[in-house]
């Protein structure tokens, strides 16, 4: 990257790069209106999508292509100004903050021509998952608003949503049991800490809090994973499942659990093998099996509970839901969107996870939980 000084005193600044052989030029923005750290944030951005085999410039007119074509964002918009006109203000805020929060960030990036009903599903699930299915009804009715108004202006053909009539469970579906509730978050972490067990399965419940991987991306940690230069654990694509690696930015708390791990488990292949087989990684009932000798019920509280306390208290601590989902590997079907969305939030997950960390501790050591924060406080990085 350089900066461009023109002869009429313009500044540019420039991105020089190589895709497919061939050199290239990308524009970032002008200075000083583009300062010296938004263009080094749009660098970031660029390398990582050129990591993923995507041309920077190809996915800016792309972008660009999808706005002017009718992405459901830009129509969804549309939609709300005609249709608040004859609404309250607080019913136009409260739609659009469902938009925001639950619509958007999964497909308003995406032509509203393209969108299925799996991607629609897809979101209710989400939704479903934190056990708001009022709220999952709600955007069920308001995507459907949306595609009956694209339809009629020309912007689309079909409603996916149709398909998705009555898919809504009335009653609440049974989800993995976790603890949320602060007080009892502390009064765990302190329970697993005075564990009597092998050393292989306390370590393991420690860190499951710190990282809220899946269990068995957890059991299958491996030591060549970590890169603690960059402090980043790089779970390969093919543990999960996904098109690319999974990346979970490590705190100080975590790195020091792990360098605590690795003198123990460190000449092998897995962090936390089997005891009878170090070839092998612990069996996956361990986690589950070392939460019911500390007294936790099935019902209470299990090995993937530990994710749904982090996504319940770090929405409620304010960080913005996508990078909560991101951090959670909940994947991106368009590849563009997903890759733009790895580099876009790979910041403020680093950030995230020290913080939830050090939340973790104020909880461990004080049982008062730390005042509200996230995303409005880390919007300036």
């Amino acid at each position: 990257m350089y900066l461009l000084v023109k002869t009429n005193g313009s500044k540019l600044w420039r991105l020089e790069y190589s895709f497919n052989n061939k050199r290239n030029t990308h524009a970032i923005g002008s200075y000083p209106s583009i300062t010296l750290k938004e263009a080094r944030k749009r660098l970031v951005e660029a390398k990582e999508l050129l990591a993923h085999d995507i041309d920077p410039n190809n996915h800016r007119k792309e972008k660009k292509e999808v706005d002017e074509n009718g992405s459901f964002e830009a129509v969804a918009m549309v939609w709300l100004e005609e249709k608040s006109c004859d609404w309250a203000a607080i019913t136009k805020n409260r739609t659009y903050r469902r938009l925001e929060k639950d619509i958007f960030p999964w497909i308003g990036s995406l032509p509203i021509t393209d969108i299925k009903p799996s991607d629609i599903r897809q979101i209710l699930d989400r939704i479903q998952d934190r056990g708001a299915l009022d709220i999952a009804k709600r955007v069920l009715q308001t995507c459907g608003q949306v595609f009956k108004h694209a339809i009629v202006n020309g912007k689309a053909e079909h409603d996916p949503t149709i398909a998705l009539q009555g898919k809504i469970p009335s009653k609440r579906v049974k989800h993995h049991a976790s603890i949320t509730e602060p007080k009892k978050i502390g009064e765990l972490l302190r329970a697993i800490d005075g564990l009597d067990s092998k050393f292989t399965t306390k370590f393991a419940l420690q860190l499951a809090p710190l990282v809220f991987v899946r269990p068995g991306e957890l059991r299958h940690a491996e030591w060549s994973e970590f890169d603690y230069a960059a402090k980043e654990w790089h779970i390969p694509a093919e543990k999960m499942k996904m098109p690319s690696p999974h990346i979970v930015p490590l705190s100080d708390q975590t790195l020091t659990l792990l360098s605590e791990i690795y003198e123990l488990t460190g000449n092998g292949k897995y962090v936390f093998p089997s005891i009878r087989d170090p070839s092998r990684p612990m069996s996956e009932n361990t986690v589950n099996a070392a939460l019911r000798r500390l007294g936790y019920t099935t019902e209470e509280m299990t090995g993937h509970g530990f994710r749904t306390m982090a996504s319940t208290n770090l929405n409620e601590m304010g960080w913005k839901p996508d990078v909560i989902e991101k951090q959670l590997a909940h994947e991106e079907r368009n590849k563009i969107r997903g890759a733009y969305n790895r580099a876009e939030y790979l910041h403020e997950r680093h950030t995230m996870m020290q913080e939830w960390a050090n939340y973790l501790d104020k909880l461990k050591y004080t049982s008062e939980p730390m005042p509200q924060q996230g995303w409005s406080d880390i919007k300036a990085l």
